[in-house]
């Protein structure tokens, strides 16, 4: 079935000028479960980011710098124009929406409202004005797609606190407190990691993220728990109500927050999604803040950050592993693919029996693929690994200690001095970053250029943020820290674990990579205020033979060799044998 067409068709029948198709669920996560992925059933895009714009006549995929070579190649429709985001003379969703409805007459705008931010709906229904219709009741696949899959169901289980660090009533003092400041009655909790950071338990209902569907609301005495209580075992219904958790089921929310009047109800419009902020709008007083468990969660306690940098050894030994497994069958001519090697990847990580799952979908380029940065191996365009290249290989895992992201590009064959010359510029960059020493206060926007400045200095960019805050067991992918010079970020506290992940991407020839975690932690106060700086936690080499070492600086050296001295350290007790004598060769000092 041509769904795309279907749709259009559906529009026409409905009297909708045009519908909005997001790349969420009801709970505005980054990855959704197949059935919220509606987006990619129209267009056959396959990223975890994209917003689609259905009119009777034509279709537009709004996507950003890191999927505009992946849409260009999955997007076969010719009806579907890809609309490249922070591109000159491409206009926003808003923009193209207000100039689009100039001309229409009845201007009768659609989209499913449970997942459509509110702060996103308000600011398209006021740019159109009083004219507009909207017509947000309605969940228009459900007419085409009838084979669309289930909600997802997975058994929730509780991190225990030798993992957790802080206990649900810790937490819950901790977050009342910040209600009280707002002066609020009550806070409403959609966002799925903050809930099960909030209550230290985890599911399986999105793949990748360790969390489950459900609504929180807290008020000063109560605190409910809107889920599907088939997923509530008794010895998880026994931890609820020695908590006082009150639990309903999860579609119950709406029919909840209708009830609820006179009340002032903080929550995070950016986050919530429109459906439940109109439910409980017209009748309660909306204070619009950041939940406060963003910020709670971000910042990582001791134990968690003892057990975060345990993942990261585990994870290592893996890489260790795989990465002596690549050059040897490499040169022996062995028949590798793409897909293989991710398999190969996976099944040495799940050797450990304390890995949950992969935190995201492994990346694994060669050559070309390399500049996809959000490239997946699919069955049509897994490339046989041989000849001369680099393999850019990003993936990660959820460990019970908590949760990796690590980018490594190895050197196959015979490089260009292109190449070794672009594979140590972002080596520069990420020792510019990784070295940084900075005043408290500072924001991951301040800190961006440091990374990007040897890049840019080649007149070359990335067109996405250097790095992204990591959740503990929860979203690989973590706010409010992260490196990106093009909009405002949080500041950058002790605690707190972000990305370093600069990289060049050729488009037609390859990508380059380099990515570790980092720790912001305490330097030292002086008269001139409070330094902070980052540890790196991610141990694994970077590939010694594409480095030019004429190109890098002594202190630029002496990072390098420090940083492999330490992961030789780190790893070397886990490794034996050739796996031994291979992370001795890849550690050595240049």
């Amino acid at each position: 079935m041509n769904y795309f067409d279907e749709f259009q068709k559906l529009l026409i029948s409905y009297d909708i000028d045009a519908y909005i198709v997001p790349t969420s669920d009801y709970h505005n996560s980054e990855y959704v479960s197949d059935y919220f992925k509606v987006r990619a059933i129209l267009t056959d895009f396959t990223g975890s980011a994209g917003t689609l714009v259905v009119t009777k006549d034509k279709g537009y995929l709004w996507v950003d710098g890191r999927y505009f070579i992946q849409a260009e190649k999955q997007v076969k429709n010719a009806k579907i124009e890809i609309m490249k985001m922070g591109q000159p003379d491409v206009p926003t969703i808003k923009e193209f929406l207000v100039d689009f409805f100039k001309d229409v007459k009845r201007k009768n705008l659609g989209f499913d409202a449970r997942v459509v931010t509110t702060k996103f709906a308000e600011e398209i229904r006021l740019a159109l004005g009083n004219e507009i219709n909207l017509h947000t009741d309605t969940d228009l696949i459900n007419e085409i797609w009838l084979d669309r899959p289930k909600l997802p169901f997975s058994v929730l289980y509780r991190l225990d606190n030798s993992f957790a660090g802080k206990t649900f009533e810790e937490k819950i003092i901790l977050v009342r407190d910040e209600i009280r400041k707002h002066s609020a009655d009550m806070l409403i909790l959609t966002q799925l990691e903050d809930q099960a950071w909030l209550f230290n338990l985890r599911g399986n209902d999105v793949l990748h993220t360790p969390v489950f569907l459900a609504y929180t609301i807290i008020t000063k005495n109560q605190v409910m728990l809107f889920v599907d209580t088939n997923k509530i075992d008794l010895t998880i219904q026994k931890y609820l109500d020695e908590n006082d958790i009150i639990v309903r089921e999860y579609s119950d929310i709406y029919n909840y927050v209708v009830s609820i009047a006179d009340k002032k109800i903080m929550m995070d419009l950016s986050r919530v999604n429109y459906q439940l902020y109109l439910s409980c709008d017209l009748k309660n007083d909306i204070i619009d803040a950041v939940n406060p468990t963003l910020l709670l969660k971000a910042i990582k306690n001791d134990i968690e950050i003892k057990n975060i940098k345990e993942a990261h050894i585990k994870d290592g030994v893996a890489i260790v592993k795989f990465m002596r497994y690549l050059k040897e069958q490499y040169e022996k001519g062995a028949d590798l693919t793409e897909i293989s090697l991710s398999d190969k990847l996976q099944e040495l990580r799940e050797k450990d029996k304390g890995l949950i799952e992969l935190s995201f979908d492994t990346i694994c380029a060669f050559k070309d693929h390399g500049a996809m940065m959000h490239y997946k191996a699919t069955e049509e365009s897994n490339a046989k690994v041989e000849g001369n290249g680099f393999l850019l290989v990003d993936s990660g895992g959820h460990y019970l200690e908590g949760t990796t992201d690590i980018t490594r590009t190895f050197a196959l064959g015979k490089l260009t001095e292109e190449m070794k010359n672009n594979f140590t510029t972002v080596l520069k960059s990420v020792i510019a970053l990784s070295t940084a020493v900075f005043l408290e206060g500072c924001t991951g926007q301040n800190l961006d250029v440091l990374a990007r400045t040897p890049i840019w200095k080649k007149l070359i960019d990335y067109k996405c943020g250097t790095g992204h805050g990591v959740g503990h067991i929860l979203s690989v992918h973590e706010g409010p820290n992260a490196f990106r010079w093009q909009t405002p970020n949080a500041v950058i506290e002790p605690g707190m674990i972000t990305t370093n992940e600069p990289g060049i991407y050729l488009e037609g020839k390859y990508g380059i990579r380099t990515e570790n975690e980092m720790l912001a932690v305490y330097k030292e106060k002086n008269e001139w205020g409070t330094f902070l700086e980052f540890e790196t936690i991610t141990y694994a080499p970077i590939d010694l033979d594409a480095i030019k070492p004429l190109l890098l600086t002594k202190p630029e050296k002496e990072w390098l060799n420090n940083y492999h001295q330490m992961v030789f350290e780190k790893l070397s007790p886990y490794l034996k044998g050739d796996d031994l004598e291979f992370l001795k060769e890849y550690t050595k000092k240049i």
